[in-house]
């Protein structure tokens, strides 16, 4: 299997390329790609070592996968040109996650509507995936009316600017702004550009994409997005309204069975889920499951999970895994 990563020298380019390795993705070649800055660089990968190319150079080398992890207008550039060279692209940008054509697919809840016809395959955002990881067996069982999402996220979903911002702020140093504010001490309440409606977009991709996943537009989302001074991953408080009433034993149950869930939800030993646990770890935490007494068939729940793995690059690898198990590439 001829493997490209585009953004390869990125954050995320980087988690990929240990998660390709990490479980034993058939990569007989890899073609790293990132920037002209970064062309002729070496990169190492099980063993061999490679040099950076710039995007021309692997279209021509027509990769069978192409994992695209360098922003919106890179992939809206040259996605199609992978594809029109026969590569089928699993790109972690939003450029095209809302495209009526293309299909948002996270893999343990929708693989299967893939076929070797998607050759240019959107991985839906990281504070989604999380998301819709716990709420798919629930819609399933329960049918889901409204959800009200609170999210605290990661400095690393800003990238190594982020990160890098952070350290400066801990050590004293003065140095470039990934956000308008210090993040230090802080919670911004803004990730993203804010849209006209005045959320940001952050926000509505997670109004947008839950729809588009779940397939049901008829779920009422709201959103508020705030950026924290962790590395870790996500964190969310969820709360979810049904059609149905459910048993919230019944609902620990149902996730519990869930593939990629892990439960986290013992209140006498102080388990639930958090970013200093979720980190490098590729599960859904999902944990503080109760009932919102507020109102009738409610449910309340805070959702935990490494936005660099699972919200990425491990999502990203497993929807590669299942083109290459069910031979659609």
């Amino acid at each position: 299997m001829k493997v490209a990563v585009v953004g390869a020298t990125g954050m995320v380019g980087e988690v990929m390329l240990q998660i390709l390795k990490e479980r034993n993705f058939p990569v007989t070649e890899l073609i790293p790609v990132a920037s002209e800055k970064s062309v002729g660089k070496e990169i190492e990968f099980n063993g061999k070592t490679y040099k950076v190319v710039g995007l021309q150079t692997a279209v021509d080398r027509k990769a069978d996968i192409a994992l695209f992890s360098a922003g919106g207008e890179t992939s809206l550039a040259w996605a199609p040109k992978f594809a029109a060279a026969g590569t089928t692209v699993i790109d972690n940008s939003s450029a095209w996650r809302m495209d009526e054509t293309k299909k948002l697919v996270v893999p343990e809840i929708n693989a299967d509507i893939l076929t070797a016809e998607d050759k240019i395959i959107p991985n839906a955002n990281c504070s989604t995936i999380q998301l819709v990881m716990a709420l798919a067996p629930l819609h399933k069982k329960y049918k889901i009316k409204r959800i009200i999402v609170s999210t605290y996220q990661s400095i690393t979903g800003t990238g190594v600017k982020g990160v890098q911002q952070l350290e400066n702020e801990y050590a004293g140093i003065k140095g470039e702004m990934a956000y308008k504010y210090q993040i230090h001490r802080n919670a911004i309440p803004q990730c993203d550009v804010f849209e006209e409606n005045d959320y940001t977009k952050e926000e509505m991709k997670l109004v947008r994409e839950t729809q588009k996943i779940l397939n049901d537009k008829t779920i009422g989302v709201t959103a508020t997005a705030v950026r924290i001074p962790v590395v870790g991953g996500h964190s969310e408080a969820v709360n979810v309204e049904f059609y149905s009433d459910f048993d919230v034993n019944e609902v620990r149950t149902l996730l519990h069975n869930t593939p990629g869930i892990t439960v986290q939800d013992n209140l006498d030993t102080f388990t639930y889920p958090m970013p200093f646990y979720a980190e490098g770890k590729d599960a859904v935490f999902v944990g503080r499951i109760r009932r919102d007494e507020s109102q009738p068939n409610t449910l309340n729940m805070w959702i935990v999970a490494d936005n660099l793995r699972k919200g990425a690059a491990t999502n990203t690898v497993q929807i590669a895994e299942y083109l290459v198990a069910n031979k659609l590439v």
